[in-house]
């Protein structure tokens, strides 16, 4: 009788899961999560070069540490995707490379973008569609993109104003989720995800 009433809850387990609607649009903003992110980490990796032609090795620094973080975000979205028994498209990555202060505009630019419209939207959905992996994954990598939008900012204020020098030199990044730091503001353990800070890598 046991068995019998055992198998009897598996079974309607499993029903209930196959008949579960997929989170349609969790599952699309992942994939252009994925796309955004993979972009971002190749396109600041250029700024970086860049930035290093054109004498600005501060500011090299501070793309090639968010390059390093918008690659630990496409992982961790393409897992999440993975998990939901969806594969990602190929795709090439697009972008211009221009002067240093024009990349850290545009830089500022995406990263506004991200925080204020693509993350709110993303993390609205899977909320709603009770997807918590892409609710976290969604939550670390909008919260890193602040961090990011700032020092942005005060690269280019810098420039601007002949100041390239006072910049931070060395950043840590999280690799579990992306959390960027300047090497002086580092927290023991990350403030996202409370990695120790003996795992963070070193930009410098």
């Amino acid at each position: 009788m046991k068995n019998t009433l055992l198998i009897v809850l598996v079974s309607m387990l499993a029903f209930t899961a196959c008949n579960q609607p997929k989170p349609v649009k969790t599952i699309e903003n992942l994939k252009e999560g994925i796309i955004g992110e993979t972009t971002a980490s190749v396109k600041y990796e250029a700024f970086a070069e860049k930035a290093l032609e054109e004498g600005y090795d501060t500011i090299a620094n501070l793309f090639y540490a968010a390059s390093k973080a918008e690659s630990i975000h496409a992982a961790n979205h393409r897992k999440v995707l993975e998990d939901l028994g969806e594969k990602m498209d190929d795709f090439k990555p697009e972008f211009e490379v221009k002067t240093t202060a024009e990349n850290l505009q545009a830089a500022i630019d995406g990263e506004s973008y991200e925080v204020s419209t693509m993350y709110a939207k993303f993390l609205e959905d899977a909320k709603t569609e009770k997807v918590d992996k892409a609710t976290k994954s969604f939550t670390w990598a909008s919260d890193t993109e602040k961090k990011h939008l700032e020092f942005y900012k005060e690269a280019l204020a810098a420039l601007n104003a002949n100041a390239e020098n006072t910049l931070p030199y060395e950043y840590a990044v999280c690799p579990v989720c992306g959390n960027t730091y300047e090497k002086d503001n580092m927290d023991a353990k990350c403030a996202f995800c409370q990695t120790s800070s003996d795992k963070y890598i070193m930009i410098k």
